[in-house]
């Protein structure tokens, strides 16, 4: 194959099981603050049982995350180094402030979670968990912000073929950046939602019918009955963004290869590249003008008109398995949000579905993620460097060999955290709890005093 393409597989690959991690921790972080402000103001130790659960869960999400991108980093280096020599001088310090304003006060505060039950005081350990939680969200601002600015880059200005910064408030504040930023967030929130109700879900099929689990369960799908209207909300407007900055993606998500006047909303279709047409059309008439133009017969511009656009097939299958879940998320949480009302226990079926809905958020994180890298070729930053123009001149087998043992790898974690998770959760059910830095009968008192 061509080292092109296989580098494009190898970073592919490293950032998608990276990827899986930060979106739990994400919203995971604002997760266990609830239970623990939930705990202080009840002084109920049920909230505390979720609590040491779920901060382990991320004490071991937060491990593979770190490994997992300190490994994509290096790909900068041995596969990309022409993304660095180009546009170094604005991606390099985007990620500094990332690892400087968050990462190290996200690892330091971690271990106050973890390990400072009898160390310090409730509210000292209340305040780093809001630390925790509040550095990766820090942690998601900067990243986005840089891949933001690769899909609409603003604020600089190239100087013999480099990028040099000339307004770091344009940079950081790009067209799309907003819209990415508030999409990826709800996205995490989502994927963090699921993995707890379907976990928890899990406890109790399997009889560990403590209030921590229906608690944690509540949360789970009551988080999630909340963001998915909110993530539908927001992804109409990074839809309308996207048609004004890089609408070539949006061309590709909806299948549209002549610009078109009422364009249909295509449910199913079979892009074809080089008949430049579509097969087996399914849509709904005027569907993708109004959804996209809040036009009845808006204009959507085709593949056709421009010169460079991306690979139609995996944009367009990609934006609807996003979608196709993120509407499976809405129906499941709000069944479970109705048949959970007032204090209810889920039925049987209700569980084992919350349970095939576990990783659910991964599913769609990932397809969402696809449609936007792969929505950008041929450019790595759009407009200004090509993906072509900054991979390394490595050889196939160079490559190929190394994109092996990293799927191989990859595998075997992803298989030993998946297990490792439902051990955390099986044995939640028959460990001794943890003590919380103050005997058991004063846990009202801890909850006035946080």
């Amino acid at each position: 194959m061509d080292p092109l393409i296989l580098s494009r597989i190898q970073f592919g690959a490293n950032i998608s099981f990276h990827i899986l991690f930060p979106t739990i921790t994400i919203a995971l972080g604002w997760v266990l603050l609830f239970f623990k402000l939930r705990f202080n103001r009840t002084g109920d130790e049920s909230w505390m049982d979720a609590y040491r659960l779920w901060v382990k869960v991320f004490a071991l999400t937060f491990a593979l995350g770190v490994v997992s991108g300190v490994t994509m980093s290096f790909q900068f280096g041995t596969n990309w180094p022409g993304f660095m020599n180009t546009v170094g001088n604005i991606a390099g310090p985007l990620l500094a402030y990332e690892i400087l304003t968050a990462f190290f006060i996200e690892a330091v505060f971690l271990g106050v979670m973890l390990f400072g039950w009898r160390r310090v005081s409730n509210r000292v350990h209340t305040a780093a968990t809001v630390m925790v939680a509040a550095s990766t969200t820090l942690s998601a601002f900067w990243i986005l912000t840089l891949n933001s600015w690769m899909q609409t880059p603003a604020g600089f200005e190239m100087r013999d073929g480099v990028a040099h910064a000339v307004d770091w408030w344009a940079i950081v504040f790009n067209p799309s950046m907003p819209y990415r930023v508030v999409h990826m967030l709800l996205a995490s929130g989502l994927t963090a939602a699921f993995l707890v109700a379907g976990v928890s879900a899990w406890r109790w099929l399997r009889g560990d019918r403590g209030p921590a689990v229906l608690k944690a369960l509540r949360t789970g799908a009551t988080l999630g009955a909340i963001l998915i209207p909110l993530q539908i909300a927001a992804g109409d407007l990074h839809g309308l963004n996207t048609l004004e900055h890089q609408p070539q993606k949006i061309a590709a998500m909806e299948g549209v290869w002549q610009t078109e006047r009422g364009a249909p909303l295509l449910l199913f279709a079979l892009p074809d590249a080089e008949a430049r047409a579509n097969r087996l059309e399914i849509g709904i008439p005027h569907g993708a003008s109004l959804i996209l133009t809040h036009d009845w017969n808006g204009e959507i511009r085709g593949l056709n008109e421009f010169e460079y656009h991306p690979p139609v097939a995996p944009v367009f299958f990609g934006f609807r398995v996003m979608v196709g879940v993120g509407l499976l998320m809405l129906a499941v949480s709000w069944v479970a949000v109705w048949q959970m009302r007032k204090g209810r226990s889920p039925s049987p079926w209700l569980a084992r579905g919350l349970v095939a809905m576990t990783f659910s958020g991964w599913v769609a994180t990932l397809a969402g993620w696809y449609v936007t890298e792969i929505g950008r070729q041929p450019w790595l930053v759009s407009g200004v460097l090509k993906t072509a123009d900054a991979v390394a001149p490595l050889g196939a087998g160079m490559v190929g060999s190394t994109l092996a043992m990293y799927l191989a790898l990859y595998g075997v974690l992803l298989a030993a955290y998946i297990g490792a998770l439902f051990h955390l959760a099986a044995k939640a059910g028959k460990g001794t709890p943890m003590p919380t830095g103050a005997p058991a009968g004063r846990a009202a008192t801890l909850g006035q005093e946080g």
